[in-house]
């Protein structure tokens, strides 16, 4: 029979029960996201949370301060949403989860922006008064502190914005004071004098966190130490030079010894013939490594040798040797000294000669070779990266220039080396060198006076119960305390801190908290009074920084002031170091995790999150300065994430045009795009982004709305009258009830493991394939066509309210604005929030195992009939899948009986289906996939119901003209 429509048909257009909503499809974010924002403020959402959250068990992620220097860059925006997720999923699953947002405000980078400042006005910085000059500083990070406020807030990050912590707060500057007080009590701290990484261009030492590496192309040298002493091999021989190399020849006038290795082979090389242009010289003896031997050959343009001895580690060791400048013109005796050979475990045989020219005073393995063997150290070069002025030959001249060049140091050395017959050869190599983070200029190591802390050094405090030593706390502190997220971050961190030099705390800078502490004058470093350790004066201090400020510190009465009546204030010199910012921001959990309201007693926070580079920093410093004032990490668990990259997985820069700015990002497309890109990347690795990426984002985002302003529309109206208990529901919607109790599981496991891309990509793909592409698809029909009172209808639209309760409250830490506007389009109200909400209780007894295996037949066997339908679909056959009847041969006995105890018919969205367990025709549509299923299309037969679009036979033979019998029943009681 005919299923087309019978031009007299009746309209039943308005007899269907369509989804009615206001959520619009599209979402407008950039301009509706700020209305968000100001009603949430309005209403005070945040500290409402708290009020809400009293009792609940506290969960603190503790806010690793960004610098307050510039707008806010693509990294910002990935760390701080990654916290956002973590605070407000941690308040939803039940517990009270306090963001206090802080700034890290002292420091070079400040500093170097004033004293910019300062130049382009003519002004000499040195000239200011220093309380003026951090003033300055301060009113800088103050203005750059309220612009990252506003755009943090703009990426819908929710804390107590009204109240952060400031790194340069006058309670803060006390506390930090106070914690580096403790050092000086409890005995690890302590002034030395060895090479640290100094910044010649900021005139200050560098911290390792502070250190990036770039590529840099240096000289490179190998020069002659002429062997003055006979012994073993060496008796009656003519002179032979042991041969070094360096990429540092500016070292060279630091020299003190030549490290060689007894595990590596050496020998005795007669040099004959060479190049025109060699500076060897033929007939003489050179001293190397056999297995370096080679290189060293090409590059000292040597033609031909002869090896004429082995060179063993008894006629190396105690063999002394002329430094390479001895006796040069104009030297004045500056280098007349011997120069040792020494034993070296760091000497390799991977490159240059198998010998290492040490200079303890410009490495930390030359230093320590220094101080096994009381090796002199030398102080021939100044904060600003110059010889001191009177060496001879070298005076004044630079190693790195002002503007982060190379000064003329190097090739000056070069030249004195080749002029006294030193210089074996000479070149260039391009390869990995330390740079400031800051000004991006080269590094030095040099030796100065600094202060540090002590890590191997037993403690004075009564804290051991994870050891003694600051290392020894810290180590254990990682493997026992802390939970690492990814579990690498342990592996990083704990090689690291095992392997780490003393912790320089002295920068020789004016914007910082100041090393407070006092050393008896005329006093050494060693004495056991040179430092003054004096609690009552500690606590002076700390009281005038809790009313002033660290400023007072620079007053000229300060040190009378906190002396007087305590010790004689003459008798001691004021320390004017700065402490380490690493100190600063390490010091945090101090005064923001003990001291504030919303802190916690024990000063331990739930989580720190930052960059994976913070291992080396914030990590670290928090590491160290709580195990030596507190005993322990100041942490439970350590997040870390990746680095931002372009589209194509590069290193942004803006040289390179591929920076992608979060304002613009948000100005295109709203701030839950940009959130939705954060929670569907691994964000553990690094993340890259650009435009088409944010396009697939958009596209997700476009997706996920669709679902949820069909659910908003198929509950319009719903009343809480028409729900039913899960027992008395169909089946299908018995089996959505077990999915959501097995999504409630996945989705609290994932945020509380901090997964949030297997939350959003569970979520996503239960409401595309599950809901939309499944769930949705079968129940419209029963939704638009079923009477209101009917149990199925009433069934669906149950489930629909407890789907969208979850779903909503699920997703709103990853689209707090988008979940808020489906929240309030349901349930509009002046003061409420999605944001106010918990996730749902789910039920363990939605869980039917039997029942999911029963449904997994249905939709294995529905998809062989759902692409059975597509291919005559796509050959014109027919229009839609209602006009099919198809014959569904199913070989599984197991898989017959479920479809034939549900109406699958409904399930696959067809008039009608038949079902038989007979083998499949070689004729019926098959799917590898799916053996054992087949299809045979057939036609519907009879004709198409004008309500609900099912080809039916009975269609036309009811009280309402052109309906099947369920329409007509509801049309006779509607």
């Amino acid at each position: 029979m005919s299923a087309e429509t019978p031009s007299d048909a009746p309209d039943y257009r308005d007899t269907v029960f369509l989804p009615k909503t206001d959520f619009p499809m599209r979402a407008g974010l950039p301009q509706r996201e700020p209305e968000w924002l100001d009603r949430w403020e309005r209403i005070g959402i945040y500290d409402r949370l708290r009020e809400r959250a009293e009792g609940r068990s506290p969960f603190i992620l503790h806010d690793g301060p960004p610098y307050a220097n510039g707008h806010l860059h693509i990294g910002h925006a990935l760390n701080k949403t990654i916290k956002d997720i973590i605070v407000r999923s941690h308040q939803m699953m039940g517990r009270d989860a306090r963001y206090v947002p802080g700034w890290d405000c002292h420091g070079l980078p400040i500093e170097w922006k004033i004293e910019e400042k300062y130049r382009n006005e003519g002004k000499d910085k040195d000239a200011v008064d220093v309380v003026e000059f951090r003033q300055e500083c301060r009113r800088f990070a103050d203005h750059w502190v309220n612009v990252q406020r506003d755009e943090f807030k703009r990426l819908g990050i929710t804390g107590k914005w009204e109240d952060p912590y400031l790194t340069m707060d006058y309670h803060a500057e006390a506390v930090i004071a106070a914690e580096f007080m403790k050092l000086l009590m409890n005995g690890s701290l302590y002034q030395g004098s060895k090479p640290v990484m100094w910044s010649p261009v900021e005139k200050t030492a560098l911290a390792e966190a502070e250190v990036e590496y770039h590529d840099h192309t240096s000289h490179t040298i190998w020069v002659r130490f002429e062997v003055v002493s006979e012994q073993g091999i060496f008796a009656k021989k003519k002179p032979v030079n042991v041969v070094i190399w360096t990429t540092t020849p500016w070292t060279i006038p630091q020299n003190r010894a030549v490290a060689f290795n007894p595990d590596i082979a050496y020998g005795l090389y007669e040099v004959g013939q060479v190049a025109e242009n060699a500076t060897a010289r033929t007939g003489e003896l050179l001293v190397l490594a056999d297995a370096l031997a080679d290189s060293v050959k090409t590059s000292g343009k040597i033609e031909d040798w002869t090896r004429v001895a082995d060179v063993a580690a008894a006629d190396l060791d105690g063999l002394v040797l002329a430094h390479p400048l001895r006796g040069v013109e104009g030297a004045e005796g500056e280098w007349d000294y011997d120069v040792p050979m020494l034993p070296g475990d760091h000497v390799t045989d991977d490159a240059g000669t198998g010998f290492v020219h040490t200079a303890p005073s410009h490495g930390d393995d030359d230093y320590q070779l220094g101080l096994k063997y009381k090796l002199p150290m030398t102080y021939n070069v100044e904060p600003d990266g110059s010889y001191r002025a009177d060496l001879p030959l070298f005076g004044g001249e630079a190693i790195v220039a002002s503007d982060g060049k190379d000064g003329p140091a190097n090739v000056s050395v070069i030249k004195q080396l080749a002029w006294a017959g030193r210089l074996l050869a000479k070149g260039k190599i391009k390869h990995s060198y330390p740079h400031s983070w800051r000004s991006k200029a080269p590094l030095i190591y040099r030796n100065t006076a600094q202060w540090f802390a002590a890590i191997d050094k037993p403690l004075e405090d009564g804290m051991g119960d994870h050891g003694d030593t600051i290392r020894a706390r810290a180590l254990s502190s990682i493997d026992k305390l802390v939970k690492w997220w990814p579990q690498t971050g342990r592996n990083r961190i704990h090689s690291m801190v095992e392997g780490r030099p003393d912790w320089v705390l002295s920068r020789q800078r004016a914007w910082g908290v100041p090393l407070t502490c006092f050393v008896r004058k005329g006093g050494k470093p060693t004495d056991p009074d040179f430092l003054l350790r004096d609690q009552r004066v500690n606590d002076r201090i700390i009281e005038a920084f809790e009313a002033d400020g660290a400023d007072v510190w620079y007053r000229d009465d300060f040190k009378t002031r906190v002396l007087d009546g305590l010790v004689d204030p003459d008798a001691y010199d004021q320390v004017m170091d700065v402490l380490d910012v690493w100190f600063d921001s390490g010091s945090t959990h101090a005064f923001v995790l003990r001291d504030r309201q919303d802190g916690v007693a024990d000063g331990i926070a739930d989580v720190y999150m930052e960059g994976t580079d913070q291992h080396r920093g914030w990590f670290q410093s928090s590491l160290l300065q709580a195990s030596a004032t507190k005993g322990r990490a100041p942490y439970r668990n350590v997040v870390t994430h990746g680095f931002t990259l372009d589209e194509k997985g590069m290193k942004m820069s803006k040289s390179l045009g591929n920076t992608v700015v979060p304002a613009e990002v948000i100005k295109q497309y709203g701030a839950d795009i940009l959130r939705l890109w954060v929670a569907q990347a691994d964000y553990t690795a690094d993340q890259r982004i650009g435009k088409e990426i944010l396009k697939g984002t958009a596209d997700s985002y476009r997706r996920l709305r669709n679902t949820l302003r069909f659910m908003l529309g198929a509950l319009a109206d719903f009343d809480e009258g028409e729900k039913l208990a899960p027992g008395e529901m169909p089946e299908l919607e018995q089996w959505v009830l077990h999915r959501l109790a097995q999504l409630d599981h996945g989705v609290r496991t994932g945020y509380d493991r901090f997964d949030f891309q297997g939350v959003f990509q569970m979520l996503f793909q239960f409401c595309t394939v599950d809901l939309s592409a499944f769930y949705f698809d079968i129940r419209k029909d029963a939704l638009y066509c079923d009477a209101p009172d009917s149990t199925r209808r009433r069934a669906v639209r149950t489930v629909l309210d407890i789907l969208y309760h979850r779903l909503v409250t699920w997703l709103a830490p990853i689209l707090p604005f988008t979940m808020e506007d489906v929240w309030l389009s349901r349930f509009p109200s002046e003061d409420d929030s999605v944001h106010l909400r918990d996730f749902p209780t789910t039920l363990a007894d939605w869980l039917n195992e039997p029942l999911a295996a029963k449904w997994d037949h249905v939709r294995r066997a529905r998809r062989v009939v759902t692409a059975a339908l597509e291919v005559k679909r796509s050959d014109k056959t027919i229009g839609a899948s209602l006009e099919a009847a198809p014959v569904v041969h199913v070989e599984d006995g197991d898989m017959l009986a479920a479809l034939k105890s549900v109406n699958f018919a409904d399930m696959c969205i067809v008039s009608d289906l038949s079902l038989t367990g007979d083998p499949v025709p070689n004729d019926a549509f098959r799917m590898a996939e799916a053996p054992g299923i087949g299809v045979v299309f057939e036609l519907a037969d009879g004709q198409k119901c004008q309500r609900c679009w099912k080809i039916l036979p009975d269609v036309g033979t009811h009280e309402h003209p052109g309906v099947c019998a369920r329409c007509n029943e509801v049309l006779s009681h509607g």
